[in-house]
């Protein structure tokens, strides 16, 4: 495996220098532990090579390389660069999604001895992270809140001091003017005003 390791970072390295900001070399093999697996297993290996130095990666699948029988384009989807880039990648990047939730929306707080309760605030995390998400998609594209993660969006634009008046016609919230992101906040504010109002 060290051999195949400094074999692909060769090659990835060789392209680099050729003027690219980096390079990813992709190779699967059959590899087999001494002790701990039973059999051989399909891995594919990543050299990656940057500015910044190299990053290796080898993933383990029981993918079929060639794909499956009922599927004709599975070859291609399971091939060694899908096989890493759209498959191992997309489940950091839910990994991810899930943390949010737990952490900055605490969807795992379990505070009673009823399941129904807790399934309801596990169900109000995950409503309050779909919130978020399109609030994130649809007010801030293009804003320096475009990819930030829930929690931020809540500490930085939604956890903000307002003065809120109330009178028989209508609700006066009065930010500060020193807000850092009212930019942001405004464009937000004005494009889900914007949004259509039928959710028929």
């Amino acid at each position: 495996m060290k051999q195949l390791s400094e074999e692909l970072f060769a090659a990835a390295a060789k392209r680099c220098l050729c003027g690219l900001q980096s390079a990813r070399e992709f190779k699967e093999f059959q590899y087999q532990t001494r002790t701990s697996w039973s059999r051989e297993r399909r891995v594919v290996g990543k050299a990656e090579v940057t500015a910044e130095g190299s990053n290796p990666r080898f993933v383990v699948s029981s993918l079929p390389a060639s794909g499956f029988k009922d599927d004709p384009d599975s070859e291609k989807r399971f091939g060694p660069a899908a096989l890493y880039e759209q498959l191992y990648c997309q489940r950091g990047n839910m990994e991810n999604v899930l943390k949010q939730q737990v952490l900055d929306l605490q969807a795992d707080r379990m505070s009673t001895h009823h399941l129904a309760s807790n399934q309801l605030r596990l169900w109000l995390g995950t409503l309050a992270y779909l919130l978020l998400e399109r609030m994130r998609a649809l007010g801030l594209s293009g804003t320096e809140l475009a990819r930030a993660t829930a929690g931020t969006i809540r500490l930085k634009l939604l956890k903000v001091a307002a003065v809120v008046t109330v009178s028989v016609r209508r609700v006066y919230i009065q930010i500060c003017s020193a807000f850092p992101l009212q930019n942001a906040f405004r464009i937000c504010q004005e494009r889900l005003m914007n949004l259509p109002q039928d959710c028929g």
